[in-house]
């Protein structure tokens, strides 16, 4: 049983009144008018990936690691997550006798990047009134 002047869940009230309904959500707009949000790289791990490749021509696989600060398995396991879906491109060879691991941005990585992006911004546009 609820106490007499107890707030519900989202409402909100003034001083001197009793509850008023929450306040609309702005950005509601911005999410309908825009595409759907990719899911693929919204996930930290992969945002982190995208980011770093875009912002360089090309890291290792421990580059990567250390810039992420992740481990092996995890940095794998995402990693060809974006590769299957051909966000990243990834080739191997070997320098001397120690294997190499190289990920770059591919075209449609950087496309669904700033796609990403440009949620993001409409959602903090709608969200600050602009």
């Amino acid at each position: 049983m609820a106490r007499q002047g107890s707030l519900t869940e989202g409402a909100a009230t003034e001083p001197g009144r009793g509850l008023r309904a929450p306040r609309p959500l702005r950005a509601e707009a911005a999410v309908c008018a825009s595409p759907a949000l990719d899911r693929l790289i919204h996930e930290r791990m992969r945002l982190g990936i995208v980011s770093a490749l875009a912002a360089n021509e090309s890291l290792s696989f421990n580059d990567l690691k250390k810039l992420l600060k992740t481990t092996d398995g995890n940095l794998s396991v995402h990693a060809r997550r974006l590769e299957e879906a051909d966000y990243v491109a990834c080739s191997k060879y070997f320098e001397g006798r120690l294997p190499k691991t190289v990920y770059r941005l591919t075209p449609r990585g950087r496309e669904a990047l700033e796609r990403y992006l440009d949620h993001m911004e409409a959602l903090i546009r709608a969200m600050r009134g602009r």
